[in-house]
């Protein structure tokens, strides 16, 4: 890596944070380009954009090393007619944006991650979903008609963008577990301890997740590998379904028991915390067809390994 500058677009937020400490304790100088800019400390500097609109922000683009476009709206949120439109809209209108930047660059960056979802896979229950082999049909059932539609909307955005000198590349990113105050990890450790920590509706639906370290590991392994471009999945290889996942929260946390939470009574309480039960119910079977036919090493293969870790680094 002859230049070690990066670019985190709406680096700002939990993985943002994750990513930049990951890549600047290897030496690389980091931007994050965000709404609201502060002091960093170090090599990180904050820089002022909108995700909408060309501007200063554009010049950082030039020399750098990598791009990564982690920009959007949280889907943590109940699916109003205005948050569907904010959610859809931070997505397409940044990608947009770095695109054209991107194709104005005198030395553009050599290769470009655009973030995308895994939930653009079908709900599964059946098989496990690969780039190669997956399919991206809604499931009514699973309410996932909206962010299917958003997560082929983003994908088309980056392909239509022309950045002939730059390689593409879209990080269909499944469930990161890390200790960032509102992530997964710590709410469902804390749901656990509070007697909670039983199955969600069926049980039966899977979860495709991947480790913080591998997940920046992987992204450094992307930027260097000139072979890995298109839709990469962001997954550990070994989903599992909620029931398990959740016997192995309770296992870990030394919690006997846990009470489940059925659909109705899941549906009441997305509602009160403003949010949507299809971030819990749909079935995401996704596996990580591309890292693994690289040869990228998992340092966290398996759930209940990566949850001990996360928790021995959290009370340590």
């Amino acid at each position: 890596m002859n230049n070690p500058r990066i670019i985190l677009a709406g680096g700002s937020g939990f993985i943002g944070q994750v990513l930049a400490d990951y890549f600047e304790k290897r030496g690389h100088e980091i931007v994050v380009l965000t709404r609201s800019p502060k002091p960093r400390a170090g090599a990180i500097r904050e820089v002022a954009w909108d995700g909408e609109t060309p501007g200063a922000w554009a010049g950082e683009l030039e020399g750098a090393l990598a791009v990564i476009n982690l920009a959007g709206r949280s889907v943590d949120c109940r699916y109003t007619q205005r948050n569907r439109r904010l959610i859809l809209d931070s997505r397409v209108n940044s990608t947009r944006v770095l695109g054209a930047a991107l194709a104005q660059c005198a030395q553009p960056p050599p290769v470009w991650l655009n973030s995308g979802t895994a939930t653009i896979y079908r709900h599964s229950l059946d098989k496990p979903m690969d780039e190669a082999t997956g399919e991206f049909d809604a499931t009514p059932a699973a309410r996932d008609v909206f962010s299917v539609e958003v997560a082929r909307a983003w994908e088309r955005a980056v392909n239509e963008a022309r950045t002939p000198a730059t390689r593409k590349v879209v990080l269909r990113t499944t469930m990161v577990l890390g200790q960032g105050t509102n992530s997964v990890f710590p709410v469902l450790c804390r749901l656990t301890r509070r007697g909670l920590g039983g199955k969600m509706g069926s049980g039966d639906q899977y979860v495709s997740w991947i480790h913080e370290e591998d997940f920046c590991r992987a992204i450094e392994w992307i930027i260097r590998r000139e072979d890995l471009s298109g839709p990469v999945n962001l997954a550990a290889p070994h989903p599992l379904p909620n029931r398990e996942m959740m016997r192995t929260f309770r296992q870990v946390c030394g919690v006997p028991f846990g009470l489940p939470a059925t659909e109705w009574m899941l549906e009441v309480g997305a509602f009160f915390l403003r949010t949507e039960t299809e971030l819990i119910l749909k079935s995401r079977r996704v596996v990580p067809g591309k890292l693994a036919a690289s040869a990228f090493q998992f340092h966290f293969p398996h759930f209940k390994q990566a949850l001990e870790n996360l928790l021995a680094r959290s009370t340590g």
